[in-house]
């Protein structure tokens, strides 16, 4: 099972052509009340807009919400701060907007999901069909009501026909996993389980690696044919290995437990219906859709583990770190995802500027349990990305002693060391981990690049080097760095026009990066295009290069090259100093 068709469904959704111009998230430092007091309406207005166009929701919904005060018939206004408030996550302001939204346009399908998952929340069963009935008319929408309505029949006691209402949903072919695992899950509470079993053993056959769907089999599994429930998990491990969800309900089966229902309530049910949508949404390019979806999981769950780390996930690729570093901190401590958290935090700190930070809560986690491969590689990531290449050197040593026998996936812990070593000057370390790397996954364009880039640099190994970062060129053509290292390989081994042909191609694919405008600059130079040397030299310095560059690139504008036949330039192309 797929959910391609799902992600383009929000291309045509209402919704998402408004939040297309609203704010995906908050920044979470709202506006004082002195400075909202101080903004005309027309200020307001103009901040909430400016708010919206940083992505940051919590200052726009104040904005918004400030303008709505001074105008509040204006529907634009009231559209915006309804929709900003329910993205920030604030469900119960927002539903406070929703029934004027609602009674203003009696057709508007937000709104009456927001009434209707409130109503739920509050057991107001009848009420939340009632609202969750007009917010259908589309492929989501109908999918989300009938789950959510139906969840809602099953809390006010009627289970037969909340599976009804369900089976009755007809639509696209990515319907069947949802219907069949919430069936199940509704069944299994009402004490059907023969006929659960029956729904989830359906869903598994769909999709048998959908975490949630393999959970919930699972768990019904341990409490009816346990060792099919190991067999279930394990097979789920041989493709996503060690997940902490699966590793600690493969731990549990082993231990003689019966896992408990995936969910015990209405409320829950209607959350998991929201989170798995949410989710997929987010994956596949429906982000603010996404947001809304998780926001409205965790406030009919807050604690929901997966839903706090997809809506963690989500603002992380909307580069809002601070946003998702608040998010993994709602993590229960009781939860197998709380290390995964804690490694996501220190990520998100490092991502924030704050590196002290990351690397004690990288530390700690490591002291707690020396073997955490995942937190000891997240360190070493650290230390790298802020060039203390020996000690990133060091931690990943520590961790590829706690692999033990690698394989292909650890590859990049030793391409990763490769990198300590090689900047911190320890080349023959550097040159067998690249080596190990490529054992391990033959062929890998990076490793490929690297070597191969620094062999002919140095001026040894020279055909084998071009024909590793030819065949990095062929696997990733529209790489900037990689053309980048073809470019330049040329140009250490003296074939200019060669050179200038691919230094420009890496020029188009990665036009702000110093280093390829300072090869360009060197290649242009050799083949007597002074001015337009100059210029790339001068591009170069100004995006700001390495600090031991600079000066190497500023001599070049003042005096360009040193001719070939000179004692230093025959130096230079010996030792790789040529650029």
């Amino acid at each position: 099972m797929t959910f391609l068709s799902l992600g383009r469904c929000v291309a045509g959704t209402a919704l998402a052509t408004i939040l297309a111009v609203l704010p995906g998230q908050a920044s979470g430092q709202a506006p004082s009340a002195a400075e909202l007091s101080r903004a005309s309406a027309s200020g307001s207005y103009l901040a909430a807009r400016h708010a919206g166009q940083q992505r940051d929701a919590a200052a726009a919904a104040a904005y918004y919400r400030a303008a709505l005060r001074r105008d509040p018939k204006n529907k634009e206004l009231l559209d915006r701060a309804f929709l900003s408030l329910l993205i920030d996550g604030d469900i119960d302001e927002a539903g406070k907007l929703a029934e004027r939204v609602s009674q203003a346009d009696k057709t508007d399908r937000v709104s009456r999901l927001v009434l209707g998952v409130q109503a739920l929340k509050r057991k107001q069963y009848v009420a939340a069909r009632r609202e969750l009935a007009q917010s259908v008319r589309g492929p989501i929408t109908d999918l989300t009501a009938t789950l959510l309505s139906s969840w809602s029949t099953f809390g006010a006691g009627d289970s037969k026909a909340a599976v009804a209402a369900i089976d009755r949903l007809t639509g696209p072919d990515w319907y069947s996993i949802f219907k069949d695992l919430h069936a199940g899950m509704i069944l299994d509470l009402a004490g059907n389980p023969k006929a659960a079993g029956k729904r989830f053993e359906s869903a598994y056959k769909l999709d048998s690696t959908a975490l949630r769907v393999v959970e919930a089999y699972g768990s019904w599994l341990s409490r009816h044919r346990p060792k099919e429930a190991l067999e279930v998990f394990e097979a789920f491990n041989k493709v996503l290995p060690r997940h902490p969800l699966v590793v600690d309900a493969m731990t549990r089966i082993k231990a003689g437990e019966k896992l408990p229902q995936p969910v015990t309530t209405a409320q829950a049910g209607a959350a998991e219906a929201l989170y798995g949508l949410g989710a997929s949404l987010g994956r596949r390019g429906g982000e603010d859709l996404g947001l809304v979806y998780l926001q409205l999981s965790l406030y009919l769950a807050n604690n929901h583990p997966l839903a706090l780390l997809s809506l963690a996930d989500l603002y992380e690729s909307l580069k809002k770190p601070a946003l998702a570093l608040k998010v993994y901190e709602r993590m229960p401590a009781t939860s197998p995802l709380h290390r995964n958290a804690a490694i996501q935090m220190a990520a998100n700190l490092n991502a924030l500027e704050r590196v002290e930070e990351a690397e004690k809560q990288l530390e700690a986690l490591i002291k707690e349990n020396p073997t955490d491969l995942e937190a000891i590689t997240a360190l070493g990531n650290v230390q790298r990305g802020h060039k203390k290449f020996t000690a990133c050197a060091d931690t990943y040593g520590k961790a590829i002693a706690t692999i033990g026998t690698p394989d292909k996936s650890n590859w990049t812990t030793f391409y990763f060391r490769g990198i300590c070593f090689e900047r911190s000057k320890q080349w023959a370390k550097a040159e067998a981990d690249l080596k190990k790397a490529l054992e391990l996954f033959p062929d890998q364009p990076h490793v490929l690049n690297y070597l191969g880039y620094s062999w002919v640099d140095q001026g040894v190994n020279l055909d084998e080097g071009m024909a590793m970062i030819r065949r990095a060129v062929q696997q990733r053509p529209d790489d900037g760095y990689i053309v980048d290292s073809l470019g330049w390989a040329y140009y250490r081994l003296g074939n200019y026009e060669e050179a200038t042909k691919h230094l420009e191609r890496a020029i188009e694919l990665k036009p702000e990066d110093p280093t390829i405008n300072d090869h360009l600059g060197d290649a242009y130079w050799r083949v007597g295009r002074v001015l337009e040397a100059k210029f790339q030299w001068s591009h170069a310095r100004d995006l700001k290069p390495e600090p031991e560059e600079l000066p190497k690139i500023e001599e070049k504008l003042k005096n360009g090259l040193p001719d070939e036949t000179s004692s230093q330039a025959k130096a230079d192309k010996k030792s790789g100093n040529g650029g």
